[in-house]
């Protein structure tokens, strides 16, 4: 098995609908030995079942707003594991009332959290963690087309992938000298627990269905074994990157159309409801 007798840290597991979920899911198959975080007691009811379900007992607690949890973090990990071989970082937030309206009328209240949560959480994070990791460890991270797109109803959380993807080249530079990697995955739209709090999310799933070059949406398995490869060392020369797991989604210049009575319409057919 690939990951054989590799340890990783998954970070933001929500249920066994996540993104997360589904890289846990590819790693554990693959014979990688995991350990999960949670943001607080509520959540924690919801990892320790999928824990359980990879076989494993290593659980910790993180608020990425709160110094402490990493250090803490850190020590646990150290007396666990001793070493870890990768990281998972699939955290972002934003409050609702920036995904709605006007991107002009973000607060600074919202953009800030937004950015500290989604996209600092992942520098203070591999700074924190970076004494436990191995040599050839690899670093993992979750972003979206709206870092480089207009995506509606997506607003600062756009500028917060943006800045997450950024932060990913210049953390690979200087992890490099470790021989340490570092990537993110932009994965097409998800019906997750993140993606709920995205207005007219269905709508955003069907269009991407239709306009994707495979005419389908990507499934938390698809993503879980890019993101497994990512992480192992059949990509030994890949750092840096933002891979696009979408479909191909991306690479499309205009939406599918069809002619009808002499309009151009929207093809919508073969989609279901």
């Amino acid at each position: 098995m690939i990951l054989e007798g590799k340890k990783g840290l998954i970070v933001g597991v929500a249920n066994n609908k996540s993104i997360a979920y589904g890289i846990s899911k590819a790693c554990h198959k693959e014979g990688a030995k995991l350990a999960f975080t949670y943001l607080n007691d509520n959540i924690k009811k919801r990892v320790e079942p999928i824990a359980n379900e990879f076989q494993s007992n290593n659980i910790y607690e993180l608020d990425v707003a709160k110094k402490e949890h990493f250090i803490t973090l850190r020590e646990n990990l150290k007396k666990d594991f001793d070493k870890i071989d990768f990281l998972v970082h699939s955290v972002a937030f934003a409050p609702k009332e920036a995904l709605d309206g006007k991107f002009l009328n973000t607060s600074k209240e919202s953009f800030k959290i937004a950015l500290e949560i989604s996209v600092y959480s992942l520098i203070e994070l591999v700074r924190e963690l970076l004494p436990i990791l191995n040599e050839n460890a690899s670093i993992l991270t979750l972003s979206y087309l709206g870092a480089n797109k207009y995506i509606t109803h997506y607003n600062v959380m756009g500028v917060a992938k943006a800045a997450l993807e950024s932060s990913v080249r210049y953390l690979a530079y200087e992890l490099g000298e470790r021989n340490i990697r570092i990537n993110a995955i932009s994965a097409g739209p998800i019906r997750t627990l993140a993606a709920s709090g995205i207005g007219d999310f269905k709508l955003i799933l069907k269009w991407n269905e239709v306009n994707s070059a495979l005419k389908k949406n990507v499934s938390i398995d698809e993503v879980g074994n890019s993101a497994m490869y990512l992480l192992s060392p059949l990509s030994s020369a890949v750092t840096g990157e933002v891979h696009y797991v979408d479909c191909g989604y991306n690479i499309m210049g205009m939406c599918a159309t069809k002619e009808a009575n002499g309009k151009i319409q929207i093809a919508w057919n073969n989609v279901e409801e």
